[in-house]
């Protein structure tokens, strides 16, 4: 597996523990994936995470979240912007997920953002990644 994007490694994790059902995974730390899970715990895709230190990067646990024993809350989780084709867009061109039913996570300059923000602050980014 290659490590040149964390982000879609962060998402992978993610999307692979709530298929296998698993109530938490453990990724490599770093600020850009903390913003991200803060993110998706705010707007109520995952249940929590926490940051646990080692002799490295630190360790990012991620508390999945499940509508009944066997559903997670994330039906798709997708990047989008990746380090080989980076994607941007203006706030007026910031794409609806699901007809507002997900959520995109943009990377702006007043850091991340969810689609929603960002179209009320007039800020465009890049386009992270798209959960829903």
């Amino acid at each position: 597996m290659s490590m040149t994007d964390p982000i879609a490694d962060l998402l992978t994790r993610i999307r692979n523990g709530a298929m296998a059902k698993l109530q938490k995974v453990d990724i490599p730390s770093s600020n850009m994936k903390v913003s991200i899970v803060n993110v998706l715990k705010n707007e109520g895709f995952i249940k929590n995470y926490k940051l646990i230190s080692d002799q490295k990067q630190g360790v990012l646990r991620i508390y999945l979240k499940y509508i009944n024993e066997t559903d997670s809350v994330i039906s798709e989780i997708k990047r989008v912007s990746k380090p080989g084709g980076r994607r941007y867009v203006k706030s007026d061109k910031i794409p609806s997920v699901k007809q507002g039913l997900g959520i995109a996570i943009l990377s702006t300059s007043k850091g991340l953002l969810t689609d929603k923000v960002a179209r009320e602050t007039g800020v465009g980014g890049e386009l992270i990644c798209t959960v829903w």
